[in-house]
């Protein structure tokens, strides 16, 4: 009666094999077919359910290895576990019995109360804040520089880990661009610039070191510290940026966003710079400078980078390709102070954050061809369009209920709350209509006094973004 207990389908995306292991292993497992039980020879059983011997004879020796069954020569099969013994949850039987509660790690068990990353990861949608228009990056130009990379890969020896013509070409770019002074060999090449945070916080950070990070403030760098121990403290605001906080030790790192703060893109001031360098302890006190977008400036001249301006080798400079190239690259990079190179190249290695070497050498040709600044150039006049046609449609349509805050550069925006008027529950119904932003309350480390709508404005076409600011004029 057992072929009468097993139904088989030849239309279903598993095999014969597989369908009749699970089935016959679900039998064992319920008591249908109890230890001691015989089942019918393999041809008898196939003759039934009208498939091949061999479908038959895969499964019995599947289940005999996983101890269900046992045979001997000239024997058939037989059922070898009891009611007490069978496994609970095998193959596609549900457990009845609840799992046992894992045992995590103070951080670990923390992970679930943040907002990082987002908590809804739906198909990309306008407004959504920190990408760029993938749309527009020239695939056809960069699977060129692929193609080549791969066949040259046969020919490449074993290289160092942070290929070197990727290095010449990022240096001599961020020194150009950016105003950074490195050696090629003070930059490593990362899976991404959240990459490159964690790898700083295991080779500076010790349990219950002070950490000072920007609040309002980028999720991801508080993610990192935390989990090295270290004490997060949330440094508020002002209209030059990151305040320091003058009663209080200087901390073992300060993380800051300077070129466009995060989330609210106000550029840090020459004197705030030169402020936290001057307070700074050589060799005691890290800055973090993450320069996620500091390629797109738009109003007056753009300010070179605060590790330009660094005498003493206190700054980690981070930046990424995700924003001005495309998304799913996933490389960033490092440019290290020079007495933590060797102790952050061996630490990278440990922590296996290494990015593949084709795509490294692919990068170069990009960057060295000229591809990477014609894009980046190209890019920087679209996103400044976009920008305003945001800007102006918030104004138009929502000036009442929004006050704008236009960045100088970046690829996103906050349009602050009237008071009283609660941002997160906005941010449902606008996710709801189709629109998706981000609170600005969700970004604060602790109770926040700002309310506000974080509005990406790179990624999304000025079609896009003027049917955007009419769902969200129906929602207010």
């Amino acid at each position: 009666m057992i072929a009468g207990l097993i139904e088989l389908s030849r239309a279903g995306d598993e095999g014969l094999v597989a369908q009749l292991t699970n089935q016959l292993r679900r039998l064992i497992a319920t008591r249908r077919l109890g230890k001691g039980h015989v089942l019918p020879s393999s041809r008898r059983l196939a003759s039934d359910l009208g498939v091949s011997r061999n479908t038959v004879t895969y499964a019995v020796e599947q289940l005999v290895a996983e101890g269900y069954l046992e045979t001997s020569h000239g024997r058939r099969p037989v059922v070898r576990i009891d009611a007490e013994q069978r496994i609970e949850g095998a193959g596609t039987v549900t457990s009845r019995v609840r799992p046992a509660r894992p045992r995590l790690s103070p951080w670990a068990s923390k992970l679930k109360q943040t907002d990082w990353p987002m908590s809804y990861q739906a198909p990309l949608r306008p407004l959504r804040p920190g990408h760029g228009d993938f749309r527009e990056f020239p695939n056809e130009v960069w699977a060129r520089c692929m193609r080549r990379s791969a066949v040259r890969a046969a020919k490449r020896e074993l290289g160092p880990i942070n290929r070197s013509r990727l290095r010449e070409a990022l240096a001599h770019y961020l020194a150009t661009s950016r105003g950074v002074r490195a050696t090629a060999d003070q930059i490593m090449i990362l899976p991404s610039a959240q990459a490159a945070l964690t790898l700083i916080a295991a080779a500076v950070i010790a349990p219950g070191d002070e950490v000072w990070v920007e609040d309002p403030g980028y999720p991801g760098a508080a993610a990192a510290f935390r989990a090295s121990g270290a004490r997060v403290t949330g440094v508020r605001l002002d209209d030059e940026g990151m305040q320091r906080i003058p009663k209080m030790a200087t901390p073992t790192l300060i993380f800051m966003t300077p070129t466009h703060q995060h989330p609210t893109g106000r550029l840090m001031s020459l004197a705030r710079r030169t402020e936290f360098l001057g307070a700074s302890r050589p060799g005691r006190t890290w800055i973090i400078e993450d320069d996620y977008d500091g390629e797109f400036h738009y109003d007056n001249r753009p300010v070179p980078a605060l590790q330009g301006l660094d005498t003493h080798g206190r700054v980690f400079y981070v930046g990424t390709f995700s924003k001005a190239m495309t998304s799913d690259l996933r490389l960033g990079y490092l440019v290290v102070p020079p007495a933590m190179v060797a102790t952050l190249e061996i630490a990278q290695r440990h922590m296996g954050l290494l990015a593949a070497s084709h795509i490294q050498e692919a990068l170069a040709e990009f960057i060295s061809d000229g591809h990477f600044l014609a894009h980046i150039r190209r890019m920087r006049r679209l996103y400044h369009a976009r920008r305003d046609h945001l800007v102006d449609g918030l104004q138009r349509h929502l000036g009442d209920v929004l006050s704008v805050e236009v960045p100088s550069g970046g690829i996103q925006l906050v349009a602050r709350l009237e008071r009283g008027t609660a941002d997160q529950a906005t941010v449902k119904r606008l996710v709801e209509a189709g629109v998706e932003t981000r609170a600005l309350s969700s970004l604060s480390l602790g109770r926040s006094h700002d309310h506000g709508l974080l509005l990406g404005f790179a990624a999304w076409r000025e079609n896009e973004i003027s049917a955007a600011v009419r769902a969200m004029a129906s929602c207010f």
